[in-house]
């Protein structure tokens, strides 16, 4: 007991300590962030001058009035190319994961565990190393300068398929005999018990995945030279350099193209919480 005793008063000091550190420091990360958004609101005369201004002192529009009916830049063009990319790309990542997740989970079968730690070792690889030979193969089947070339080689997720496998491990198999039991078939099965209980893990691998596609830069450099099959990323870094004396514009472009992001964030992030708190993974 009095070990125990000992042992909270420690507990809840490291807890008092960590807390304003951790506050401190997200903070810090959400400076630029927050800088970028209120200068946004600001003209290129007040951004400039120094001393700076945190938040703006004139509050204008002008400057997404501006790049929203720029002629040069047509962000519906680039936001339709991005949702789809994007869209598509979650929904078949998140179905081909939670399937393979799950099967490797429940069943058992020749060669599972070697296919399984295969695939794991397929998140070693770093990206860089398959850029030419995906690159020559698209070639091949006539996909550069195609939406499909970062929607079919996206169709798998060694990582997604790792993840829902420790989800799905959890799922009590008493339930999935129960559903047999009472003539449901496997797919069933999975579409109507499992798909409910990995829904935390559903929320938090497509909010990654959405990321990641959304803000997707080198690939979609390589592969889509076209500008009307261009994605955001490309053509900001391309609005930037265009407009690199006028910091104001650069501001509303960027945060025209990461709200969507945030948007999505807001609508699933108590799914991301407890999914990560489940998993146990780490940012």
């Amino acid at each position: 007991m009095s070990s125990l005793s000992h042992s909270r008063p420690r507990r809840k000091v490291r807890f008092n300590f960590a807390y304003p550190v951790l506050t401190i420091g997200s903070l810090i990360a959400l400076l630029p962030f927050v800088w970028m958004i209120l200068s946004s609101f600001k003209n290129l005369k007040e951004i400039r001058q120094v001393p700076p201004t945190f938040a703006p002192e004139e509050f204008t529009l002008e400057n997404y009035d501006r790049v929203m009916n720029d002629k040069d830049l047509p962000l519906g063009l680039f936001y339709r190319n991005s949702a789809i990319i994007a869209g598509v790309n979650v929904v078949q990542v998140l179905f081909t994961s939670s399937l393979f997740g799950y099967i490797f989970a429940k069943y058992e079968f020749k060669g599972k565990k070697m296919l399984f730690w295969f695939i794991v070792s397929l998140m070693m690889i770093p990206a860089q190393m398959t850029m030419i030979p995906g690159y020559l193969i698209l070639a091949k089947l006539g996909l550069i300068n195609n939406l499909l070339a970062l929607i079919v080689p996206a169709a798998m997720d060694p990582f997604g398929i790792f993840l829902f496998c420790q989800f799905a491990v959890s799922i009590p198999n008493e339930l999935l005999d129960a559903a047999r039991v009472d003539g449901a078939g496997e797919f069933q099965i999975f579409r109507k018990i499992a798909i409910p209980q990995l829904g935390p893990a559903l929320a938090t691998f497509g909010m990654l995945t959405f990321m990641a596609n959304w803000n997707a830069y080198l690939w979609p450099l390589i592969v889509l030279t076209e500008e009307k099959v261009r994605t955001l990323p490309i053509i900001l870094t391309w609005y930037s350099n265009q407009m690199a004396e006028k910091t104001n514009l650069t501001m509303a472009a960027s945060v025209l193209v990461i709200l969507p992001v945030l948007i999505v964030f807001l609508f699933v992030q108590r799914w991301i919480v407890e999914g990560i708190t489940l998993s146990g993974l780490k940012g």
